[in-house]
């Protein structure tokens, strides 16, 4: 590119942001989470709309052509991919029966006491708690005793304890496997089986990207083999939809049910910055026999991740 000395500073802008903002772009149009730092900025995807305005501006006023097209079509990539993704639809069969959804990360067993207030003001009839350890683990179910009979639990320290607290009847069934706890159990609901399972993979630090993808297709693998039994995965999945690895677990069928709602977009973590910037990487997971409506993002004090609730009904399928 040939331009005037005076110039050549926005060029230079325009063109390291473009190119940056490519790579990330690049892998989501090539169906792929990459390498880092490309799964921690797909995460952000909407945000790299101001990076790519900016260069934009910068490309304009250094009057640099190349880079003004360069830049209009990654803003139009980013503006096609801002479109949500996953099913919409929801069941059309007679309603069976209807229940509440909570699911939570307390971070380290800290948002343990401003959650039982949540609970006890929402009144879920299932509970996912994530990094839920000893205590937190005790408190609850001190808390909750008669209100939720049934638990299903990871017992360990740290951020590797998770709880199921539940109004119905809970077989045990085998979890899905991973660093974090990760519970499972099919439920009874007024005469209805139905699969839950606690989603907590590992985060996408790097040198561990394979352990996340790893256990993000643990969980894909256990929403696969479902069958015609009705599934509702929920957790912190560490994953937008805007990773390859989550959205091959939607391939299978599975609704997200703040999207069914309208709420696609509604960052979850970190909950302190969630009005301004975030993602949302707290998920309530249906398979196609579930409506979903009443989806709400909820702050809890003391952890950096919003909870969220909604409200299901298990239609017969047609």
């Amino acid at each position: 590119m040939t331009q005037r000395p005076g110039r050549r500073p926005g060029a230079w802008c325009a063109g390291l942001l473009l190119a940056g903002v490519s790579a990330v772009v690049g892998c989501r149009v090539a169906d792929t989470d990459g390498v880092t730092p490309v799964p921690q900025l797909l995460a952000f995807l909407p945000w790299l709309l101001l990076p790519t305005g900016f260069a934009l501006l910068c490309a304009l006023l250094a009057r640099w052509w190349t880079g003004l097209v360069w830049g209009v079509a990654v803003l139009g990539l980013l503006a096609w991919y801002l479109e949500p993704y996953g099913r919409t639809t929801q069941p059309a069969g007679p309603p069976l029966a209807a229940f509440r959804v909570l699911t939570s990360n307390v971070e380290l067993d800290r948002g343990t006491p401003a959650l039982v207030p949540v609970i006890r003001d929402r009144r879920p009839d299932v509970v996912f708690v994530q990094e839920c350890a000893y205590r937190c683990q005790a408190a609850l179910e001190a808390a909750f005793t008669d209100t939720y009979p049934h638990r299903r639990a990871v017992r360990a320290a740290g951020s590797r304890g998770s709880l199921i607290l539940s109004r119905f009847p809970l077989t045990p069934a085998a979890g899905v496997e991973g660093t974090l706890g990760m519970p499972g159990a099919v439920a009874d609901v007024r005469g209805h089986a139905v699969r839950l399972q606690l989603a907590h993979p590992a985060p996408p630090l790097p040198r561990r990207l394979g352990r996340w993808r790893g256990e993000l297709g643990g969980l894909r693998a256990y929403a696969a083999a479902g069958g015609d039994t009705p599934t509702v995965l929920a957790g912190d999945f560490n994953a937008s939809q805007d990773h390859a690895a989550f959205r091959r677990i939607l391939d299978t069928g599975l609704g997200d049910a703040a999207r069914l709602d309208g709420h696609d977009r509604t960052p979850s973590w970190p909950s302190r910055t969630a009005s301004v910037i975030g993602t949302q990487i707290d998920h309530v997971l249906v398979s196609p026999d579930f409506a979903a409506t009443g989806a709400r993002f909820l702050r809890v004090t003391g952890t950096d991740h919003r909870a969220l609730v909604v409200d299901l009904t298990l239609h017969q399928r047609r």
